[in-house]
């Protein structure tokens, strides 16, 4: 959670198909009905943090997630 918020490019939203980069926690938002031996099965652990790629410069987004990743 500290990690997302601390992110300023990326907007915290489970909405797939966008053309601006997001970022969810698949555990507690698209795969929340899923019981805890089906997430490790697909892979998915309270660690999982999906980021989609919008069209926002790379470099602007590699910043962002570094700077995220200090302050988290």
């Amino acid at each position: 959670a500290t990690f997302i918020e601390a992110l300023r490019l990326f907007s915290h939203l489970a909405n797939v198909g966008d053309a601006k980069s997001l970022v969810i926690h698949p555990a507690s938002t698209t795969h929340f009905r899923m019981s805890p031996d089906a997430l490790l099965a697909a892979g998915i652990t309270e660690g999982t943090i999906r980021l989609s790629i919008g069209v926002e410069d790379p470099g602007d987004l590699l910043a962002d997630i570094d700077q995220a990743m200090h302050d988290a």
